[in-house]
């Protein structure tokens, strides 16, 4: 049997422009090339490219690997990330025909399903954007998942995925190049897709590598949102919250002048910390999760203290 080395959850620039009416149109810088340079450097076999409500940047990227040498050993495969109607996300795996986004869990489940494709819930515990218990219904869970730096709500998965015997991955959910391949998955399947997505409903595939974005990258992460959706970012915050608009316009001046500051990392470092603590109070502590819906700073603010 062979075992392929595996990216289950990256996106690229593809994914720009699909991530709903509430989130900056700029997702992810990754281009195609960066994308598959950093999965030729992590020693991948595989990647499934996970952009956001779209199989765009799927077919780019496997045309490219087939046209460059370097990259020809690389199988890419095609997947979704979609949104649904109440915000959280589900994974399909090895679709052939884009899933609309905003159904309910249940249809858009049947959707992956006639197509013949795997259901996987990314970061079922985060604070936001999460399917939580209903992750269960889910073919695979994402145990590990690079960006929750809060760390509590990637125990909570495990522990949950543990407790109903559900097979567990790891994503790097990849928006930043340096972060593709940060987290590696072994499948045990031959060549093909086919064999793949079988390979993960019978649970034939294991964590090898799990590993965190750094601040360094998230904040990379922020800055190209930043300086691509500045008209937006303006328009969102006149929208939910005029009394600090001109306090943001402040912030983010002066981020973009001071890029390099060690005041975002202090920052950056201060909302980890906040988000730890309401990370705990929903999945440890049984708090309701519902107000971080909203995104309101108010809530947001009261959850963290």
């Amino acid at each position: 049997m062979r075992h392929i080395r595996a990216e289950l959850h990256c996106h690229n620039v593809f994914s720009n422009f699909n991530v709903g009416p509430l989130e900056a149109p700029y997702d992810c810088s990754v281009t195609v090339r960066e994308q598959l340079d950093g999965a030729l450097a992590a020693g991948l076999g595989a990647i499934f490219v996970t952009n956001h409500n779209t199989l765009d940047g799927y077919a780019q990227a496997r045309e490219y690997a087939r046209t460059h040498a370097r990259h020809a050993r690389i199988a890419v495969y095609p997947a979704e990330e979609v949104t649904l109607d109440d915000g959280s996300h589900v994974i399909a795996y090895g679709i052939s025909e884009r899933i609309r986004p905003r159904m309910g869990l249940g249809e858009t489940l049947d959707a992956i399903r006639a197509q013949g494709g795997v259901s996987s819930a990314p970061h079922p515990f985060s604070i936001l954007d999460a399917l939580r218990e209903r992750a269960a219904e889910c073919d695979i869970v994402e145990v590990f998942n690079s960006n929750n730096a809060d760390v509590i709500s990637n125990a909570r998965a495990a522990a949950f995925a543990h407790e109903r015997s559900m097979v567990g991955v790891a994503g790097s959910d990849s928006h930043v190049a340096s972060t593709v391949g940060r987290c590696v998955n072994v499948i045990d399947a031959e060549e093909g897709l086919d064999a793949a997505l079988e390979a993960l409903r019978r649970g034939r595939v294991s964590i090898c590598e799990a590993g965190y974005a750094t601040g360094r990258e998230a904040i990379d992460h922020v800055r190209y949102k930043i300086e691509n959706s500045a008209e937006y970012i303006d328009e969102y915050m006149a929208r939910f919250y005029p009394r600090s608009r001109h306090l943001f316009a402040l912030l983010l001046r002066a981020f973009r002048r001071y890029p390099e500051s060690r005041v975002w990392s202090l920052l950056y470092r201060v909302a980890v910390a906040g988000m730890a603590r309401i990370s705990r109070k929903i999945n440890l502590e049984g708090h309701d999760a519902s107000p971080m819906a909203g995104r309101t700073l108010g809530g947001m603010a009261r959850m963290a203290i």
